[in-house]
């Protein structure tokens, strides 16, 4: 199958764009390679360079599927930019569900976030116990990201029929590696600190908690609804984890595992900041509906990360953190045309 992906040049679609190829997939990675287009240098993938809120008709000619990915990733990111993020986010999902229809495209799949669960908790009163959120939990999201995540799901949802079948994934906290390395998601984080600072901080002692999944078990589920029959994702929402974490057990995991080749590090207890996010959910419908439960374990990534990991001068590089990089792009394009440019 034809396969456009958009954002296939990420965290998450380099490894994505791997798996396709190995399932007999043909991919067609739509992507502003910000990160450069080495990471997909190894795989026979076609390349169109460019931005999704500018997408073509043309460049779904052919396309049997669409799995869009693309799109600001995370709340820096959206809250350092609010009206890029709103347009990839939301807008240009709205134009190429259109465009998908008028293709006669049927299979879609969008990478939402658990983040629209956003469950609210104050500095002096966090919920060790918070509710578990499924797909029918009544949605409260405050920030740009989640908003923006929240307003294409409705477009998408509504633009289901007999002739276009989507499906909409909320990711838990992604974890793992990537060819396009991420050092700035929670479990990849705890591990480059423990590399370069040899302590881990705890913000109110880490008891707030998230649900986790390996980025190779996201990948897996986008490529599973390419084959699933289609009444059984048809205008569907799956939460996607492998497990729920307390902030602090993800920490001793990290940490132990440093222990065994003999690096202690040390954990570090901070205050809560004003406002922390504290939500649990239940990957319950996915297991039934696609019979697939994810199963990567934070402990088997934390290894294969460790394993894998350059060195500590190389981990500071701002090409492994999403906002580093675009503030450093920023710096570079000095006139308001080229600063435009970068989103």
């Amino acid at each position: 199958m034809r396969v456009l992906v958009t954002g296939g040049g990420g965290y998450i679609g380099t490894v994505l764009c791997e798996q396709l190829v190995a399932a007999g997939h043909r991919p067609v990675v739509l992507d502003r390679f910000f990160w450069g287009e080495e990471r997909l240098a190894h795989l026979e993938v076609e390349r169109i360079a460019g931005d999704v809120r500018d997408i073509r008709e043309e460049w779904l000619d052919g396309i049997e599927a669409v799995l869009h990915l693309a799109g600001l990733s995370n709340d820096p990111t959206a809250e350092y930019n609010t009206e890029a993020n709103w347009q990839m986010n939301a807008v240009a999902t709205e134009r190429l569900v259109a465009l998908c229809k008028r293709k006669k495209i049927e299979r879609f799949t969008f990478a939402s976030s658990a983040s629209v669960y956003d469950t609210e908790s104050s500095a002096t009163e966090l919920d060790r116990s918070p509710i578990m959120c499924d797909e029918e939990t009544v949605l409260a999201p405050r920030g740009a990201y989640s908003l923006s995540k929240v307003h294409a799901e409705k477009a998408i949802l509504a633009a289901a029929d007999d002739g276009f079948a989507p499906v909409i994934f909320r990711q838990g906290t992604v974890y793992g590696w990537s060819p396009r390395m991420r050092f700035d998601l929670v479990v990849n984080t705890f591990i480059k600190d423990a590399v370069i600072n040899r302590r881990l901080f705890l913000h109110g002692g880490g008891w707030m908690w998230r649900p986790l999944v390996d980025v190779s078990d996201v990948a897996r589920v986008h490529v599973m609804a390419l084959e699933a029959p289609l009444d059984r994702i048809r205008g569907r929402i799956f939460n996607v984890l492998e497990e729920n974490y307390q902030i602090r057990q993800l920490a001793m995991l990290v940490a132990g595992s440093f222990a065994i080749k003999n690096a202690p590090i040390e954990l570090v207890e901070t205050p809560l900041p004003k406002l922390v996010r504290n939500y649990r959910m239940s990957n319950a419908k996915l297991s039934k509906a696609l019979d697939f439960t994810p199963s990567v374990t934070v402990l088997e990534s934390i290894q294969n990360m460790i394993d894998k990991l350059p060195g500590a001068e190389e981990l500071a590089h701002p090409q492994y953190y999403n906002i580093r990089w675009m503030t450093l792009l920023e710096s570079v394009h000095t006139s308001q045309r080229e600063y435009a440019s970068i989103y």
